[in-house]
């Protein structure tokens, strides 16, 4: 068995973490730590997480911590994150990390978009998790920096489309939704009840975070600096990204060569559904599953590709795929423990 440990277990993708290694045959969880939940059970502060009776809540103990587990999760606020990495993995043990802390490969770009870093020296040789572009870095990675939510939904679509030199480079436009989950477990007035129920608004518009992660990456497979319109959303729903990409044609493209295209891109892909034409996703069709679903179209009149994704951003937004990162680098089966039907309704 895999021992893990989950550093800071208490928000929503600590919780998520917990949910799916419940049912990971190979994996046993043998530390989680939160400040705030100190010496309780995890099935006293968290009912619904069935099978952890005896397992509580520590303090992050980093010496115990790399004593006791073969890989370790980070799942703290970015800047937190970087101050722990180091000394796990100069202890020899693989992380996944769920922060922005080691995304973005330009220590200068993460200064201007998030704050200074304290190990820079990590950034060039962390793996960006994204197993379907990034799967052979990840099997031999000690260190794998899990993606954004909404960087996943863009790039996922996107990627084969640029790689193939079927979509212009310039004039990208990524409209997103997310539910109120996406902000954290931590109170704060913009996700309270009363002010996101019967609320539909766009946020950061034009300064999101995940803005230059999507350009990271789209510009490595362009391999020439681009730069994309980013805008998301918050929708009153607990759950789910929906997410609209408009990108310009180089020809005379249908909508089923640009549908095989990304088809043939993720064919060895175990969670990448793509809709037949005429047929687009749905948040309630990926719900608590590991799925990403694309659907596209041209438009003809306006002669670009109208790509939309769906996605559950606890999951392939977050722990599921840390999950899918920890199969490559154990060389489990990269569904394993993540096989889960989606919830519907």
């Amino acid at each position: 068995m895999l021992r893990t440990a989950i550093v800071g277990g208490s928000g929503y993708t600590g919780v998520e973490l917990l949910r799916i290694l419940q049912g990971h045959p190979e994996v046993e969880v043998v530390s989680v730590t939160s400040r705030k939940y100190e010496g309780r059970p995890v099935v006293d502060v968290f009912p619904s997480l069935h099978g952890y009776e005896g397992l509580e809540f520590t303090t992050p103990d980093l010496e115990d911590i790399c004593s006791s587990a073969d890989l370790v999760f980070t799942a703290v606020p970015h800047q937190t994150a970087m101050s722990v990495v180091p000394e796990i993995l100069s202890s020899g043990i693989r992380v996944v990390d769920l922060s922005a802390d080691f995304r973005l490969r330009d220590h200068k770009t993460y200064e201007e978009w998030y704050q200074p870093h304290s190990a820079p020296e990590h950034l060039a040789h962390a793996a960006y998790g994204l197993p379907e572009v990034y799967r052979q870095d990840i099997a031999r990675a000690r260190l794998v920096a899990n993606p954004g939510c909404y960087p996943t939904s863009a790039i996922l679509p996107l990627i084969p489309l640029i790689k193939k030199g079927m979509v212009t480079t310039d004039g990208i436009v990524i409209d997103s939704k997310s539910g109120a989950s996406g902000a954290g477990r931590s109170p704060s007035m913009g996700s309270l009840f009363c002010e996101v129920n019967e609320g539909f608004m766009a946020y950061k518009v034009g300064v999101h975070r995940h803005t230059p992660e999507i350009e990271q990456e789209l510009s490595a497979a362009a391999d020439h600096r681009l730069v994309i319109n980013f805008t998301p959303h918050l929708v009153p729903m607990t759950r789910g990204i929906l997410t609209t990409v408009y990108a310009g044609l180089t020809g005379d493209f249908t909508t089923s060569e640009i549908l095989e295209a990304i088809r043939s891109f993720h064919r060895t892909s175990p969670f990448v559904r793509v809709r037949p034409e005429g047929s687009f996703p749905n948040v309630s069709h990926v719900r608590g599953s590991n799925y990403c679903d694309i659907g596209a179209r041209v438009d003809m009149r306006t002669r670009k590709a109208v790509l939309v994704s769906a996605l559950d951003n606890l999951v392939k937004g977050a722990s599921g795929q840390a999950v899918q990162n920890l199969n490559i680098m154990h060389g489990f089966g990269e569904a394993t423990g993540l096989e889960t039907v989606p919830l519907y309704p």
